[in-house]
């Protein structure tokens, strides 16, 4: 009786596994999808939203933080020279006393944000750099923004690596001297991994160039970007909500996500300065519909 048992059992266990595998065929289940209805959200490729303060370089450094919760971001690009606010003194310079990183880190905390990127700041000498690495140390700064000169990049990679934190060459509009990604490529050649690329977008489509390819040839470089779109490619282009101008902001993401980026994008809107509120929102919203939708 115990035999008849056991292979009884014993069969229908074999059945049971032979079942699930004519079903999974031996593969990694397919991811499930994510509630707007697409395969991925920006935080499953590892993009981090933030804003730079510059978007409210309008009001203090606690009002913009204020601002940045509203939106429901989480992460902070600060820039140097933001008059605190609230109840403290002092800016947001990389020389700021311990007092006002204190204020600084007191506000971050209040409004559940966290401090990521800083820029952008080119110091004018070792004793500058050294002081702003030691600010971007103490506030716990991933990147650092900058366009320093070329004869200042060994020092600025040295310090780069003996204080693990990244530099992000940024290209303001042409004629300024990063303004294509060549000439960044050109003077990270030679360095560590710390150097690379704060991907301005908004600025190279002012600059005349495509931003899709643009970052293509940045591949493996790209530290942190300065997201935009336009409403026109020329000098004079306005921001207006991710997705609604010439930019091509869904293949500027599919690159992004083709090449494994990770890190942030920050929202940098140069437009509507006292209201641009509600575009943000709208571009917030469209960015992860757009992400939603990447193949």
């Amino acid at each position: 009786m115990k035999k008849i048992l056991f292979y009884v059992v014993a069969g229908a266990f074999l059945l049971t596994v032979g079942m699930t595998a004519c079903k999974g065929g031996g593969q990694k289940p397919q991811k499930e999808p994510t509630a707007g209805g697409g395969a991925f959200t920006p935080e499953q490729l590892g993009w981090k939203l933030a804003v730079q303060c510059w978007t409210f370089k309008e009001y203090t450094f606690a009002e913009a933080l204020e601002k940045i919760k509203e939106l429901g971001v989480k992460y902070v690009e600060a820039y140097p020279g933001q008059k605190i606010g609230g109840s403290y003194e002092g800016t947001t310079m990389y020389t700021a006393d311990s007092a006002t990183r204190a204020a600084m880190k007191t506000l971050l905390d209040k409004n559940g944000l966290t401090l990521v990127n800083y820029g952008v700041v080119t110091p004018k000498d070792r004793e500058g750099w050294l002081q702003l690495f030691d600010f971007a140390k103490a506030m716990g700064i991933e990147t650092i923004n900058s366009e320093p000169k070329p004869e200042q990049m060994d020092l600025v990679d040295s310090l780069a690596q003996a204080y693990g934190i990244n530099i992000g060459i940024h290209n303001h509009p042409k004629p300024s001297f990063y303004w294509s990604p060549d000439t960044v490529l050109k003077y990270i050649a030679g360095h560590s991994d710390r150097l690379g690329s704060c991907a301005d977008v908004g600025h190279w489509v002012r600059s005349g160039l495509d931003p899709v390819e643009c970052l293509k040839k940045l591949d493996g470089h790209i530290k942190s970007l300065h997201f935009k779109d336009l409403n026109e490619k020329a000098r004079k282009a306005h921001d207006v909500p991710w997705g609604t101008g010439i930019s091509n902001v869904p293949a500027m993401l599919q690159v992004l996500k083709d090449q494994g980026y990770q890190g942030v994008f920050s929202v940098e809107y140069e437009y509507h300065w006292t209201s641009s509120m509600p575009e943000i929102r709208q571009s917030l919203e469209n960015f992860r519909k757009i992400v939603s939708q990447l193949k």
